[in-house]
Parts: C-alpha cells; structure tokens; sequence
C-alpha cells in the first residue's frame, strides 16, 4: 500500500517524520491542538469552564482544578465540541475520552441529537475532517445517506470487508483496526429514544464503532463511537481520513505500534 514510502530506521525519535499507516500514528500528543486549531479556522468560538476545589485561607494559585472543560461551539449553535481532563474520566475501550463532538436539529431544542467520542491517540486529522465534514453541513441532525457509504470510504483505501458481517464491518489489511456498525455502548448520549427505553437483555440501537487493537489482546491504541443518529456521511468522512494512505507528519510515535510504522524523514 505505501510502494514509495521506505522504513527508515535511522530516523531518531523525537525528529519529524513522515509516518504511516495513519491510523496506527497516533495523535502525536497534539489531539487538543490539531482539533481546536481547525475549529479556529472554522470560526467557532471557545470557552474554557473549570471547576476545581478551594480551601479557605488557599491562595489562589494553589486552587486543585478537578475539571477543565474547553468547548468549542459553531456559529450557529447547532454543534459543538468538548474536549475534558476530567477527575473521573469517561471511558471507551478502557481509553479516556477526550474529544465530544454533539449537535441538535434546532436552535429551539437543547436536546442533543446526537453525540461522537474519540479517545486520546485517534489521528488528530481524522478528527478534524470530521468536523470539517460536519461544519460544512446545513442541518447536521438529518441523515443524508446510508452504511454502505462507511464501508466504501474504507474499501476505497484497500480495507476489507469483515466476511461474517459484509455490510456492517470492516478492519485494515493487517488487521489492527476495525470498523463496526454494531450495539452502542452504554452512556453515549443520543436522540434515538431507544438509547433510552431498551430494557434488560434486549438488544440496544446500533452505531458505528471503531477501534485500533496493535496486537490481540492488548490494550487499544484508540477508540472511537458514534451514535446511532449520527449521520453516515460524517463517520465516512472520519472513516476516509482515518484510512488514508496519505502519510502524516509525526514527532511522537506510539510505543504499541512504533514498529509497525513506515517512517521517512521530514527534511
């Protein structure tokens, strides 16, 4: 898949190089960065919430800060972005979520319509063709096309089709990251009133799931969940960019998948 992209093990680390598989890059500790920079370009608008503990007689910068919340929302206010260093972290795939990306039908309603999470370690630029995908969109609550639409964009960059669920998941040729269309774990909010009224040993509403596992059994690199409303378009849109075999530049390697990474200096 990458005939011009030569492993060169005399790269040292820490020096910029060019790196690929994407989606075994990592983040290169620069998720926060990467996402709040696009949403700058986009013309959202941040605020920073923190919420800490105070003693009496504590000076003020000796404040312990439990929650820092950074959220970026759009123009319109139909979509936002959080990013949280939480004190009681928020898991997925025993990951902690650090990006939150949520919007509503309407202006009228606060109620979400739906929510995405992504962990630390996701390719910063996926996440960010994400939102791109979903800034560029007028009604980000309404669905425009359906599954096979996911399992193209990654098929489109020569990942395979899972043959026991053909038209619902697909993993990378090396088979380290997979894609799902699959139950929604618990917690990930959603309009789908199912998310809310599935009872006990009942199956629950379905989303798009995603995961990087280097090595079987061992801990995930990444993780990333979608709603069941979230529409297809936007997670083919994170889909593609996460599958590209366009390489990215990095200074941080993954320890989990530094090995398996093709690498060419960036000078």
């Amino acid at each position: 898949m990458y005939p011009d992209f030569p492993l060169d093990p005399s790269v040292p680390n820490g020096a910029p190089c060019w790196v690929g598989p994407r989606h075994l890059a990592g983040d290169d500790g620069r998720l926060y960065d990467t996402v709040a920079d696009t949403l700058a370009g986009l013309g959202w608008t941040s605020l920073t919430i923190v919420r800490g503990r105070h003693e009496p007689n504590e000076a003020p910068e000796e404040r312990q800060v439990l929650r820092s919340t950074v959220l970026h929302i759009s123009p319109d206010s139909l979509r936002w972005a959080q990013w949280s260093l939480a004190d009681e972290p928020f898991l997925l795939g025993d990951r902690p979520i650090a990006w939150q990306v949520s919007a509503r039908a309407d202006t009228s309603s606060p109620l979400t319509a739906w929510s995405a999470y992504f962990t630390p370690a996701v390719p910063g630029e996926a996440v960010a063709d994400f939102l791109a995908a979903l800034d560029a969109r007028d009604e980000p609550a309404v669905p425009l096309a359906g599954p096979e639409m996911v399992l193209d964009a990654l098929a489109a960059h020569g990942w395979l089709r899972d043959s026991g669920q053909l038209q619902a998941a697909a993993v990378d040729p090396a088979f380290t990251s997979h894609f799902s269309l699959g139950e929604v774990p618990p917690l990930i909010q959603d309009g789908d009133p199912r998310a809310l009224t599935t009872g006990a040993g009942e199956p629950g509403p379905v989303g798009w799931q995603a995961w990087s596992e280097p090595a079987p059994g061992a801990p995930y690199l990444w993780a990333a969940s979608f709603g069941t409303s979230v529409p297809h378009d936007l997670v083919a849109a994170f889909a593609a960019s996460l599958s590209s075999t366009a390489p990215v530049l990095r200074r941080v390697l993954p320890e989990a998948t530094r090995e398996r990474l093709l690498r060419a200096p960036a000078s």
